[in-house]
């Protein structure tokens, strides 16, 4: 963003040499003609509060990021994620069949890089001693710093995406073991038709216990419930209780396609 307005912000020296002259007006016109926005309220500097809130924005988003490398980091540790090799690619320097996250943990650390970096900038620069000191004019110097880190690590983050394959066996395998999930639905209808003490009947089958098919379906089987309620919970499985997350993904997909 840029200013006219003088030393302090308004137009003082201007409107003494032309008073009849629109200031405002003229500086704004001459400001936007250069192709820069204008800042019209502004002290003795353009407040750079505009920049305290893009790299402010840098840093959440940034920080969003830093999540997701963290849990693919974690998905692959657990074995829900393959990664593509290349010829040549070294992972362990001792152990020969391992393929690190390397991508995943470069965007990570480039991240907190950059992140250390935004935060002192949309700190700083939304201060000013006495409406102008030159801090920032070497703060300023290093906000390549941040956009850099930040460039390395998307570059990475989309690179590690573009090596992942889906291991649909080690997921299944997981929900396999997984029945206790099934609690939440079935305490929640129990809720629904009025069946007392769901949270507690529900404790009692699953904390500290192996949950596994049969045991949930003869929970569901002895339960008060009418018969169309109680099928619908008879056929759910840790692979089909999914809810609308199919639908919230294909809604996510076409609001990021429209942007």
């Amino acid at each position: 963003m840029g200013k006219l307005a003088g030393a302090v912000g308004n137009y003082n020296a201007h409107l003494v040499a032309y008073p009849d002259i629109d200031w405002p007006l003229i500086a704004k016109e001459f400001v936007t003609s250069l192709g820069v926005s204008f800042n019209p309220y502004v002290t003795q500097i353009e407040t750079h509060d505009y920049m305290a809130k893009l790299f402010n924005a840098y840093l959440r988003f940034n920080n969003i990021l830093i999540d997701f490398d963290c849990d693919i980091w974690r998905y692959i540790s657990l074995g829900y994620f393959k990664q593509t090799t290349k010829a040549g690619e070294i992972g362990s320097s001792t152990m020969p069949h391992k393929v690190n996250p390397i991508d995943f943990e470069n965007s990570e650390g480039n991240l907190g890089m950059a992140g250390g970096v935004f935060s002192y900038l949309s700190d700083k620069l939304s201060k000013s001693r006495l409406q102008r000191d030159l801090t920032d004019s070497t703060v300023l110097r290093n906000m390549g710093v941040g956009l850099g880190h930040s460039l390395l690590a998307y570059r990475s983050t989309l690179r590690g995406i573009f090596k992942l394959q889906i291991n649909e066996a080690c997921m299944s395998e997981d929900l396999n073991h997984s029945w206790e999930v099934l609690a939440e639905p079935i305490q929640t209808v129990m809720r629904r038709y009025g069946v007392p003490e769901p949270y507690e009947k529900l404790k009692v089958l699953t904390r500290g216990r192996t949950v596994t098919s049969e045991s949930i379906k003869e929970f569901i089987k002895g339960l008060e419930l009418p018969e169309e309620p109680k099928n619908i919970l008879s056929k759910l499985t840790p692979h089909s209780y999914v809810g609308a997350a199919v639908k919230l993904a294909e809604m996510v997909d076409l609001a990021v396609r429209a942007t």
